[in-house]
């Protein structure tokens, strides 16, 4: 093991060098196309009372509709836009398109609530995505995941929490106090030389390691991923040939650094042998570019449409609609995704689904083989079941951080079920969503009141507090059998305060710096670090949408850092008063009251066999409804 080991002197001092660099934001345009819905253009009227125009995107809508109390913006996305360190870093950031951005003179005339401003909004981010040829990479503006958690003690998930990640299911003992071989950058030799390190601290898949003969001394400490091609166990460097050189800074403080390292290691752990081989292994995916799927249609939840993988990166997936011609008109998704099933799904199980307008496959493209999809559990609902009209309780997919009342509106095969939210329906059923029968973001009646979660009642219900005995009993419906609910609850290992990377499924192509706050069996609500707790989110402790820190270094993927708070209130004040609504995205949707631009109806094309919006899935144990329906 350390035949290795070469001793050296160096007369050189050590230096350190860091890179940064910087990206060039190019100026942003000033028009924007006025948002089209279902080919018509809608305005409203100049100086109308009860206006309010997005600060960050120019958009004019109806104040009420506007997000958050102060009525600043029109969307999440616009606020978290405006808060971050750079205005124009942060446009691009958010919609990550390089074409023309919104002005103060784009107006969108009231809809009807959900859908059509669902459907404005989504045109107008295919307009915006259809201009843009490149994307824009974003500044991690120097954020650190080692520096973030050393300068706040923070705690992350430990990898054995995502079964679904590189190493989930095999990560072993790794831990603290585990040795390995790693570069000696307190060298200044011409060649690259090793030395062994301790695991002070692990977060996710990064690691603090200390140089074997610092002892207490931190001075050195560093952060690495533990799966990076430079992390070996101790004993590659003799199998390789490498030397093992000790660091300039202790060289001095032993004259047999061999029997210091045989007295240290002996008795200790060390990475497997084939510890890369796994991590090489773990990283390979079965879906490959030109694989056709079908996906919910992110402009009407409520369908599906045939999409074409691009991209793979860490199991995400980049999808692009059939349609697409300049392949702009795109859509991310964790390749475990309940969102995402084989060609002929929809058929199979009578989901609504939108025919392409291409009438056979593209050359190269070929349908994903089904077996590679997630499974879902096998129902039996032969017996006593779920049936149309029952009432519920489930996480709103437009806005992820409510809990809402919920009706079953269609009963569909092999489990599924269209939900739509009390309250907030289209007549046609164009918002409706799918959810599979087991899925764990459907709870029987009182599950908030059990646990302590705020329910959303129906909008426009003015009796409250409210009740559901009295909701039941005042609409003549019936609680769905809490027995027909997934009870099960794994043993997930998560605790509150936790670090982790986590989707902003609101838009799901940024993963975010995030904590989980709050822990409800299997529920997690996900906060993202820097922005206020209405933008949280409700996820299932087994969603694909959730990695450890460290994930994105690892697969390549951007990491959008905390938003800076000071950063926030460095904005002039004057500036500041013209930004907040568009984030009524996804808490617009459903607090639209006063929204009512016009219903955009489903494209005849439709096919009346459906898919919609998700479940986030899994399966696990314990009981966890001890109340009975009313």
């Amino acid at each position: 093991m350390f035949d290795g080991y070469d001793s050296c002197s160096e007369d050189t001092s050590s230096s350190s060098s860091s890179e940064e660099s910087e990206e060039e934001v190019a100026p942003l345009p000033s028009s924007l196309p006025i948002i089209k819905n279902n080919g018509q253009v809608y305005t409203y009227p100049d100086g109308k009372s009860g206006m309010a125009t997005c600060e960050m995107c120019g958009m004019v809508g109806v104040r009420d509709a506007f997000y958050s109390k102060t009525k600043r913006f029109c969307s999440v996305s616009c606020s978290r836009s405006y808060s971050s360190n750079s205005k124009k870093a942060s446009i691009l950031a958010r919609l990550q398109v390089t074409g023309k951005p919104p002005t103060k003179k784009a107006k969108v005339l009231q809809k009807q609530p959900l859908v059509a401003k669902l459907a404005a909004y989504a045109q107008y981010q295919a307009t915006l995505q259809n201009q843009a040829k490149t994307k824009a990479a974003v500044s991690m503006e120097g954020f650190s995941w080692g520096n973030y958690i050393n300068s706040n003690s923070f705690i992350a998930a430990p990898v054995t929490c995502f079964k679904h990640a590189p190493m989930g299911t095999c990560w072993g003992d790794i831990s603290e106090n585990v040795r390995v071989e790693v570069p000696n950058t307190d060298c200044s030799l011409p060649t690259k030389v090793f030395w062994i390190a301790g695991i002070v601290k692990l977060a996710g898949y990064n690691a603090l390691l200390r140089y074997e003969g610092f002892e207490n001394d931190s001075g050195l400490d560093f952060w690495c991923n533990i799966c990076g091609s430079d992390i070996h166990p101790v004993g590659w460097c003799a199998a390789s040939g490498k030397p093992l050189v000790p660091p300039r800074t202790i060289q001095h403080k032993y004259t047999n650094w061999k029997a210091f390292l045989v007295k240290r290691l002996t008795g200790a752990k060390t990475l497997p042998p084939d510890f890369s081989q796994k991590v090489s292994e773990s990283m390979q995916y079965p879906f490959k570019p030109c694989m056709r799927v079908e996906v919910v249609d992110k402009r009407h939840l409520c369908r599906t449409r045939v999409a074409v993988v691009e991209s793979v990166i860490g199991g995400r997936l980049r999808l692009v609609y059939e349609e697409s011609e300049d392949r702009t008109d795109d859509f991310w998704c964790h390749m475990h995704s309940p969102l995402i099933h084989h060609i002929g799904w929809s058929r199979s199980i009578g989901h609504r689904f939108k025919r392409s307008d291409i009438t056979k496959k593209q050359d190269g493209h070929f349908d994903t083989p089904p077996h590679l999809f997630a499974k879902v559990k096998e129902v039996d609902q032969s017996g006593e079941w779920f049936k149309e009209g029952m009432k519920l309780e489930a996480i709103d997919p437009l806005n992820l951080s409510t809990i809402c009342v919920a009706t079953i509106r269609k009963v569909l095969a092999d489990g599924f079920l269209m939900i739509g939210i009390d309250g907030s329906e289209a007549a046609d059923g164009s918002d409706w969503f799918c959810y599979h029968a087991t899925s764990p973001s459907i709870f029987p009646v009182g599950f908030c009141e059990i646990n302590m979660i705020e329910l959303t009642p129906p909008r426009g219900y003015t009796k409250l507090p409210f009740k559901w005995f009295d909701y039941l009993r005042e609409t003549g419906s019936i609680a769905a059998p809490v027995k027909l609910f997934n009870k099960d609850v794994p043993n997930h290992g998560f605790r509150v305060g936790m670090k982790l990377e986590a989707v902003d499924l609101m838009e799901p192509r940024l993963i975010c710096v995030a904590t989980v706050t709050r822990i409800i069996h299997r529920l997690l609500r996900i906060h993202f670090d820097g922005w206020e707790e209405e933008y949280d989110q409700w996820v299932d402790c087994e969603s694909p949408d959730l990695y450890p820190v460290g994930w994105c270094q690892l697969t390549g993927y951007q990491l959008q850092p905390p938003a800076s708070q000071s950063s926030r209130e460095s904005q002039s004040a004057s500036s500041k008063q013209k930004k907040k609504a568009k984030s009524q995205q996804y808490k617009g949707h459903k607090k639209m009251t006063t929204l009512q631009l016009k219903e955009e109806l489903l494209d005849g094309e439709d096919y009346n066999f459906l898919q919609g919006a998700s479940d986030q899935e899994s399966n696990g144990s314990a009981n966890f409804y001890i109340k009975q329906e009313p």
